[in-house]
């Protein structure tokens, strides 16, 4: 028997007891005849005690182990002299009478601790190593217990686990799929889906009415901090139900992962805002709502004075930090040089400190009388001591977006976006389109199968770019953490929505056939939804990236760097592939 217990498992209620336990060495040290060790498994660290004057020889055999050396150990469970309330076994130690080392271990190349010394990228070379680490492992711990609540949660209301195919075949819109060459068809080649969406659907067709599916989704598409190229869906669909169906479900069951998860009981409903809204008042379709600091439009007030740049502007609108008036001419002009970062792309930022007295004081003021700023101020309900911020520029939608990163920014410098607050919205009423500078048409802002509003549905002759959507996504603290849609079910209706997407009849048969096909041997109503399951942990667990709830996660330019992937392969293997790889000079 390798162990009697783990190493977080004992309490001064086992003293006396003899016991046997397995793990890696933590630490260790040497105090006059005394060694000390921390043994370290999953569940926890216990301290090991070998005494010189009871057993030399022992006690030497201990002075020779190194960091994440694998030992077993049995001896006596004894109450702790000099405890440590920083552990629940801190209580205890173990006077160990016989030691087995089950393994030796090189120095790892950073320290086994919460606060490690090791950078990303040596961290996610080792991975296996960062995995002992308790800040790492309780994430995964978070994701295990999330994915079992779900489960249950699910199975509870009648929902069914399908599993779909990873080999698919290729679809059109949204990201870049990876593809697979198949061996046993020359030339051709399967798809990764991004997600199981018309598997989905055909799974409704077939009367599965209830489903769901911790689904594998695969996306070729640039990186961030809450983009994996593989990620993990929660993702689920509904026959014979409306948009307010589907919201209610799920947002049950974001309120019950809240409480069973992080112990947070959200009684309100969530609330719901249109997409137009959003966009208006907050640069974002997932606005982050610990905080208020609402956009404020200007055009009315700041026009017509004389500064050119606000004259020529198509939009001006600005946010109110409360009891910011105190920022330096040093942090605005940070602020400033932050809004004109590549990335946000602003020209520049006007200011205006409401003083103690009421009046406004601003970066502009030769140009605007105070009867001007007043009205200015008061268009914001700015109060002494409080800073406004203004952006201006010529296309709407971007200056919104430029102002969306504003607000964020002076949230955080704030401390207006604490991770132990949530703060739960549906952003509902997207537009069904958008355009695209790139291909030159109208594409599906969601995917070609989402429906739209029924009152929108005469528009696609007249204005297809004005029709809204039946789609909704779940936004918690500026994360969208879900989305999804009331499908087309209709045959006709679909057939139209391909040619406003500019799909000829014969592509959209070769693409879709199998599930236009479906829908004529009878499909029901149905809509469903998808969670970003890495999103949902990494937000449970106050984390700025997804990548330390993944256990072996990729680096910012999608490489394993443990598995050094994407790698090349044998000329053997390209050739039972009849794969020639050209790659062009410069490349």
């Amino acid at each position: 028997m390798f162990r009697t217990h783990t190493c977080g498992e004992l309490r001064i209620s086992d003293a006396n007891k003899q016991v046997t336990l397995s793990g890696w060495v933590q630490r260790s040290r040497k105090m006059g005849g005394m060694t000390f060790i921390d043994l370290r498994d999953r569940y926890g660290i216990t301290q090991l005690v070998f005494n010189e004057e009871i057993n030399a020889e022992l006690c030497e055999r201990a002075n020779k182990l190194g960091r994440e050396f694998v030992i077993q150990i049995t001896g006596t469970v004894s109450e702790r002299f000099s405890k440590n309330a920083n552990i629940p076994t801190g209580d205890i130690e173990i006077i160990v009478s016989e030691l087995n080392v089950l393994n030796t271990a090189m120095t790892p190349p950073f320290t086994i601790e919460d606060n490690t010394d090791g950078g990303d990228d040596i961290r996610m070379k080792y991975r296996y190593l960062d995995l002992r680490r308790n800040a790492v492992r309780s994430n995964l711990e978070l994701r295990h217990k999330m994915t079992i609540e779900v489960r249950k949660y699910l199975d509870s209301l009648g929902f069914i686990e399908v599993e779909t195919p990873v080999l698919i075949g290729s679809t059109p819109e949204g990201a870049r799929d990876f593809v697979v060459p198949s061996r046993m068809n020359p030339g051709q080649f399967y798809a990764l889906p991004q997600s199981p969406q018309t598997l989905k659907q055909l799974l409704m067709v077939s009367g599965f009415d209830r489903y769901f599916q911790i689904a594998k989704c695969f996306r070729d598409e640039d990186l961030r901090a809450d983009r994996q190229p593989e990620f993990t869906q929660i993702d689920c669909e509904m026959s014979f139900v409306e948009q307010e169906d589907i919201i209610t479900t799920f947002e049950g069951m974001a309120k019950h992962l809240f409480k069973t998860l992080r112990g947070v009981e959200l009684t309100e409903p969530f609330q719901r805002m249109a997409w137009a809204d959003a966009m208006k008042y907050y640069g974002s379709d997932k606005p982050d709502l610990r905080f208020d600091m609402k956009f404020v439009e200007l055009m009315d007030i700041m026009k017509g004075h004389g500064f050119s740049v606000f004259d020529n502007a198509a939009y001006i609108g600005g946010i109110c930090a409360e009891g910011a008036a105190t920022y330096t001419r040093k942090q605005l002009d940070a602020l400033t040089e932050f809004v004109k970062k590549p990335q946000i792309g602003a020209k520049g930022m006007v200011y205006a400190r409401v003083e103690a007295d009421g009046t406004v004081k601003s970066s502009v003021d030769k140009f605007y009388t105070q009867e001007v700023l007043q009205q200015m101020k008061e268009a914001f309900g700015a109060k002494p001591g409080d800073l406004i911020l203004i952006l201006s520029g010529d296309d709407v939608m971007k200056t919104r977006k430029q102002l969306c990163e504003l607000r964020l920014e002076m949230g955080s410098q704030l401390g207006l976006r604490d991770k132990n607050k949530f703060v739960c919205l549906w952003v509902i009423d997207f537009p069904m389109f958008e355009w695209s500078e790139e291909e030159g048409r109208l594409m599906a802002m969601h995917h070609p199968f989402t429906h739209p509003k029924d009152e929108d549905i005469p528009l696609l002759d007249t204005n297809p770019a004005a029709v809204r959507a039946d789609a909704y996504d779940m936004v918690v603290n500026g994360v969208e953490v879900g989305g999804g849609s009331i499908r087309i079910h209709d045959a006709q209706l679909q057939a139209k929505m391909f040619e406003i997407l500019g799909f000829t009849p014969e592509k959209a048969e070769a693409q879709f056939g199998f599930l236009m096909n479906a829908f004529k041997y009878g499909a029901p109503p149905h809509g469903g939804l998808a969670y970003g399951l890495d999103r949902w942990v990494s937000l449970f667990a106050g984390l700025d990236s997804i990548r330390d709830c993944i256990a072996f996660p990729k680096n910012n330019s999608g490489r394993d760097v443990m598995l050094d992937a994407p790698s090349t392969i044998d000329q053997t293997q390209l050739d039972e592939l009849n794969l020639i790889v050209d790659i062009k000079e410069g490349e």
